[in-house]
C-alpha cells in the first residue's frame, strides 16, 4: 500500500454516542408520560360511563319516556311542587276511557314506578327505576312531560332531563 494515502475508520465519537442516548431517553421518557396520562383520562372516563349514577339515569330516562309516551292525553296529575306525577293510559285497546294509570315519586333516595287501575283505585305494581336518587322534579306543560333527575351514588353526580310526549288521545 503507498504510503501517501493513509485509510481512517471513521466512526462516531463517545460525545456523539452519549447525546444521542440522552435524546432517546428523553424521547422515550415523553411518549411514556404520554401513554400513561392517555390510560388515565380513558380509565376516568371509562369509570365515570360506567359508574351507577350514569347508568341508572340513562335507564330512569329511557322508564319515564316509555311510560310518558304510552299515556292518554286525557288527564294528568302532577303535584304542585313537582315531586310526583301520574299518567293514565288505556288497559287494551278496547278500553273506552284511560282506566290504568303510572305514577312516578321519589321515596327514601328512590326513583319508583307505581302501576294500578283507577276505579277502584287499585295498586298493581310497585317498582323501583333508580337508586342514589338526590333530586327528582316533574313538569308539565300540555301534552308534553319533563323530568329533571340528579343522582349522586358518592363518587359521581349526574343529572338526567328526559322529556316525553303523551301520544294516545
Amino acid at each position: 500500500m503507498p504510503k501517501d494515502k493513509v485509510t481512517m475508520c471513521q466512526g462516531f465519537m463517545l460525545v456523539e454516542l452519549m447525546v444521542a442516548t440522552v435524546a432517546g431517553v428523553i424521547i422515550t421518557f415523553a411518549v411514556g408520560i404520554l401513554l400513561v396520562s392517555s390510560q388515565r383520562g380513558w380509565q376516568t372516563m371509562y369509570s365515570g360511563i360506567n359508574s351507577g349514577a350514569m347508568a341508572d339515569s340513562y335507564i330512569a330516562r329511557k322508564t319515564f319516556d316509555a311510560v310518558v309516551r304510552k299515556a292518554s292525553r286525557e288527564k294528568l296529575l302532577l303535584d304542585d311542587s313537582g315531586n310526583w306525577i301520574e299518567v293514565y293510559y288505556y288497559d287494551d285497546a278496547a278500553s273506552t276511557t284511560a282506566d290504568c294509570y303510572a305514577r312516578f315519586y321519589q321515596a327514601d333516595g328512590n326513583l319508583n314506578l307505581e302501576y294500578g287501575k283507577v276505579s277502584p283505585r287499585e295498586t298493581s305494581t310497585i317498582l323501583t327505576v333508580c337508586r342514589n336518587v338526590s333530586d327528582c322534579v316533574f313538569k308539565a306543560n300540555g301534552c308534553s312531560v319533563q323530568m329533571i333527575l340528579t343522582l349522586e351514588d358518592g363518587r359521581q353526580t349526574a343529572t338526567a332531563v328526559s322529556s316525553a310526549v303523551m301520544h294516545n288521545e
